[in-house]
């Protein structure tokens, strides 16, 4: 059965169920076209589209829904996103993912962020596994995290237990200090680092310089005003004149 509308934000939802699994999608677009009544479902969202599921939710210009109880989704065009259960936000020009295997993989321009530990990455492709909680990087990798700023051709980022592995060609800068070396291991927990082979880098001596120790009240040097001249009477002042006077 072909299905096409044209109504200006449709909300819908759908009850998917199979042997193994009953999820709930929810999805709203300017406009929507497609087929539907065989195992090759396919429904393209166009115009503010946007797609929930029970983790995932995603908004683009174009989502298309397809395969077997709408396995994949396929969005494409300013996609912003979130998995609600990994806690991680991403956007980035085109996104697939499949509801089965729990993989998502981002392209374009990728921006991803993990809120729960302030970790932000940039690639050309990221691909996450939803089931482990690896991210695997590649091209232009960034990422950066507290005073860390690493970057490699390929990472991957092992989300529970915290730890980032690079390799080509991968750098790590600390404030001030650079490690290299043909792979990286950086414990993001412990910022404890692992470098392994032609390992070069450089670290800075920023020891500062102990504060000057402001002088105690007692110790300040104050200028005061002088002390009052009395009137003395002229004898007083010059007791040797006086002196003289009395011997006459």
């Amino acid at each position: 059965m072909k299905l096409k509308t044209t109504k200006k934000l449709i909300s819908l939802f759908l009850m998917l169920s199979s042997s193994v699994f009953a999820e709930e999608i929810k999805f709203r677009a300017d406009s929507m076209s497609g087929k539907s009544g065989s195992k090759n479902e396919a429904t393209t969202l166009t115009g503010n589209a946007y797609v929930k599921t029970e983790t995932m939710e995603i908004q683009a210009e174009v989502i298309i829904l397809s395969g077997e109880n709408f396995r994949y989704i396929v969005a494409e065009g300013s996609v912003d996103g979130k998995n609600t259960e990994s806690e991680l936000d991403f956007n980035c020009g085109k996104m697939r993912y499949d509801r089965t295997t729990k993989i998502a993989r981002l392209e374009d321009s990728v921006h991803m962020k993990d809120t729960a530990n302030d970790v932000t990455a940039d690639a050309q492709i990221i691909e996450y596994n939803q089931n482990t909680n690896i991210a695997t990087m590649q091209i232009n990798v960034s990422i950066k995290q507290k005073d860390n700023t690493c970057t490699s051709a390929y990472a991957l980022y092992r989300k529970d237990q915290q730890m980032l592995e690079m390799s080509g060609n991968p750098k790590i800068v600390q404030g001030e200090d650079s490690f290299r070396a043909q792979e990286i291991t950086l414990n993001l927990d412990t910022q404890e680092i692992t470098l392994d082979g032609r390992v070069s880098g450089t670290v800075s001596d920023t020891k500062k310089e102990p504060a000057k120790k402001e002088p105690a009240v007692e110790d300040k040097i104050t200028e005061t005003e002088p002390a009052a001249v009395e009137n003395i009477p002229q004898e007083e002042a010059n007791p040797e004149a006086l002196e003289e006077t009395e011997n006459e």
